[in-house]
């Protein structure tokens, strides 16, 4: 349904993408995971026609982003990071503009509003103007927005950033929901729980490139035994801590105060490395051990945490 082939992007001297390439079938939730930064937008654009790629290919339901994007506008929607919506219109205002951009007949056009507005909870608010929704009700509102004329692929992009857990559960319902129509849905997130609950299939994005593909499951189940994190009382001592842990351990790194470490056997492992850390004067502020995570899956392929790797973006 979807396929991109060495996808390029740069932006002066700054690359964006990276030789990028997906090949993603049709019915399931496809989610692209990385930090801020790491080209997952640029894809989009590209994808959705709103970009030129540098060089490379790139297919979206059939038709070729750059020989037929107008017929690649039909085939999909599209919900942005930031609302697309008016605010000063109501919810059926937006629906229905929205509906009149994409040449629906007015008859057409009122029992699909009616049905996304019963869809998405909004019958009430719907003669409402936009501005006095919540920012739950404004992302409903969005991808009633990006499914008016039926699309057969929704790129959702950051769909539930900023909103509260209440609404973000609520639109992993949606998702949800829609996968079970058949719907091919493209996801960017940087919300490790939230590619791990939603996506059938996960592609890890670092710096443009694609570093990690397959299923969560399988992703996080080339990963051996458990990690062991360990917090230290001075981040000095982590040149202590860590022939220390690689000496019970293996993938050993260190960001700030936590030194990390792949071990066979949690359990059995963290009364060893705690004596052995009291033993070399290294005191421990406290101790974690976890089973194999997506954060796991993007340490063992890029070198860093996610959360190092989101801090890079924000510094």
């Amino acid at each position: 349904m979807i396929t991109a082939d060495r996808l390029v992007k740069d932006y002066g001297k700054v690359r964006a993408l990276d030789e990028l390439t997906l090949d993603i079938p049709p019915g399931i939730v496809f989610g692209l995971l990385g930090p801020n930064g790491a080209g997952k937008s640029t894809t989009i654009k590209i994808l959705t026609t709103l970009s030129a790629p540098t060089s490379g290919s790139a297919v979206v339901a059939g038709h070729d982003v750059m020989k037929n994007p107008d017929k690649v506008r039909t085939a999909i929607g599209c919900v942005t990071q930031k609302p697309g919506i008016d605010p000063a219109a109501t919810g059926r205002e937006n629906l229905r503009l929205q509906a009149a951009l994409y040449g629906m007949r007015t008859s057409d056009r009122n029992t699909r509003i009616t049905h996304l507005l019963g869809r998405f909870g909004l019958d009430a608010a719907a003669d409402r103007p936009a501005r006095t929704y919540s920012g739950g009700m404004q992302r409903k509102l969005d991808i009633a927005m990006g499914l008016i004329h039926r699309p057969t692929v929704l790129f959702l992009d950051e769909p539930t950033t900023g909103l509260d857990p209440e609404a973000r559960a609520e639109t992993w319902a949606e998702i949800g929901r829609l996968t079970d129509e058949g719907m091919t849905i493209l996801l960017t997130t940087h919300y490790l729980e939230e590619a791990d609950r939603l996506a059938a299939r996960l592609a890890i994005v670092d710096r443009g490139r694609v570093v990690a593909l397959g299923t969560p499951d399988s992703l996080k189940s080339e990963l051996q035994g458990d990690a062991i994190h360990v917090d230290l009382a001075d981040p000095a001592a982590a040149t202590e801590a860590v022939p220390i842990l690689k000496t019970h351990g293996r993938e050993v790194t260190v960001s700030g105060r936590t030194v990390r470490a792949r071990v066979h056997d949690g359990a059995a492992a963290v009364p060893a490395v705690l004596a052995a850390l009291d033993a070399a004067g290294v005191t421990v502020a406290s101790v974690a051990v976890s089973r194999p995570s997506l954060d796991d899956v993007y340490l063992r392929h890029t070198g860093r945490s996610f959360a190092d790797a989101s801090g890079e973006v924000a510094a």
